[in-house]
């Protein structure tokens, strides 16, 4: 998107196209009372108070807005004493978290363009162009080029109701196009994490990517590996647990963005047909999970992203002559250690991924007690979920997961039934025959 020029040749800043409110379906009905009552704070300090971002484009697209962001001439400090319940957060970007209850409303000063002038702690940025620190206040016409994409350059003014459109992002919104503001390429350097919000954007709101846009990804995607594994975490919760996560994944395979966050996902994909097909039945089990209002975790989604890549290192560690259950924790320790490189797994995630992995091997062996005790692990049903997966997409034989679904769902007596079949069971008389074979005198 080409800037404006003054006539004597310096760079300009676009003038807004004022939508009146007459002209834009947005009402005040559509915005929460918290977001409102720090708009019109604001507003009456003499501080100017706009809604941005995802809650207008949402709005414009008719849907209800969750979350809602404001943009302000105020600084930090400013809006922090106008509100008891602000908390100043963040060093890299500051800004000021407004709480009420359960809701919180971000608050951002307008920013500005880094200049040499500014020292290290206002603005600082990476020789590859990265954005290390952006602590630059400016006018609402620079705050708006700072922004990432067209669709997300939309202002809301408290003070008349207004639409201000910098950046044409109603019309993107009207023909489905994502857009980035500026030159892409310096861009996705300033900080690469735009790739990953190009591939959500596009799969959560259903658009296309605009040419320019698109071009530059698979080139850059290996700039994702700057990014600290710490922030990918919260970037991956973004991209796989918001509902559209199947679509999501393909769209990052596609523009080979995947390999950079799960590379060992990605490379045994390559390697075994069946992985990619349990990745995407996992995402489609999430998104259905979420739009019928049912809890998820991301452990289940890291579990079966990874246990592909657990597989394949176990066999390895076998042919080499390691017994089964060694070779499974070696195996399950490296793709874990090889994993905390690119996205970090904080301990209350790794913990239960490790489990619904030890319990593939433990709902096979369901002799006697083991299979009431199975079922009664904290993890059992994530367990049973990622079975029932495996079956589906063809890594095991079927049989043991519709086995654990009538075990759940019989009385008793079925159960007592189910279990006395177990003998019949080829894989399960193998294990138990070789368990209860009596020792030979030479022994």
């Amino acid at each position: 998107m080409k800037s404006p020029h003054h006539e004597d040749g310096r760079p300009g800043l676009p003038a807004p196209r004022i939508i009146p409110r007459a002209e834009h379906p947005i009402s005040r009905q559509h915005i929460s009372d918290a977001a409102l009552k720090v708009l019109y704070r604001l507003d009456g300090a003499g501080f100017d108070a706009y809604l941005v971002g995802g809650c207008i484009r949402d709005a414009l697209l008719g849907k209800m807005p969750k979350d809602f962001d404001v943009a302000t001439n105020a600084t930090p400090e400013q809006v922090r004493e106008l509100f008891r319940n602000a908390r100043l957060i963040g060093r890299r970007f500051r800004i000021v978290h407004v709480r009420f209850g359960r809701e919180i409303i971000e608050v951002t000063t307008f920013r500005g363009k880094p200049q040499e002038s500014h020292a290290d702690h206002i603005a600082q940025q990476s020789d590859a162009g990265l954005l290390l620190r952006d602590n630059v206040w400016g006018r609402i016409e620079e705050d708006a080029l700072r922004r990432d994409f067209t669709v997300n350059a939309l202002y809301y003014s408290i003070a008349d109701f207004s639409l201000h459109d910098f950046a044409d992002g109603a019309r993107d919104i009207e023909t489905r196009t994502l857009r980035l503001i500026g030159d892409p390429e310096t861009r996705y350097r300033e900080d690469p994490v735009r790739m990953l919000r190009a591939v959500r954007f596009a799969a959560k709101l259903d658009f296309l990517l605009d040419a320019a846009t698109e071009a530059p990804i698979y080139e850059l995607a290996p700039l994702l590996l700057q990014i600290p594994p710490a922030r990918l975490f919260d970037e991956v919760l973004k991209l796989f647990m918001a509902g559209h996560g199947l679509m999501t994944f393909r769209l990052l395979s596609h523009y080979e963005l995947f390999g950079m966050l799960f590379p060992e996902a990605e490379e045994t994909m390559a390697d075994a047909a069946w992985a990619e097909q349990l990745i995407e039945a996992a995402l489609a089990n999430t998104d259905r999970r979420i739009a019928e209002g049912r809890p998820v975790t991301p452990a289940f989604l890291l579990a079966a992203f990874l246990w592909p890549a657990v597989m394949q290192r176990k066999a390895a560690f076998e042919q080499d002559g390691m017994p089964g259950i060694p070779a499974m924790q070696a195996a399950a320790q490296q793709v874990i250690s090889r994993q905390l490189q690119h996205v970090s797994i904080p301990k209350r995630f790794a913990m239960p991924v490790r489990d619904i992995w030890d319990l593939q091997e433990r709902l096979a062996k369901r002799q006697g007690k083991r299979a009431f005790q199975t079922r009664e692990h904290p993890r059992f049903r994530a367990a049973y979920d990622l079975l029932l997966l495996r079956e589906q997409a063809g890594e095991i034989s079927s049989g043991l997961g519709e086995w654990w679904t009538a075990f759940q769902q019989g009385d008793e007596h079925e159960q007592r039934r189910l279990l006395s079949k177990i003998g019949s069971d080829p894989a399960s008389r193998g294990k138990r025959s070789k368990r209860r074979r009596a020792p030979s005198p030479s022994e």
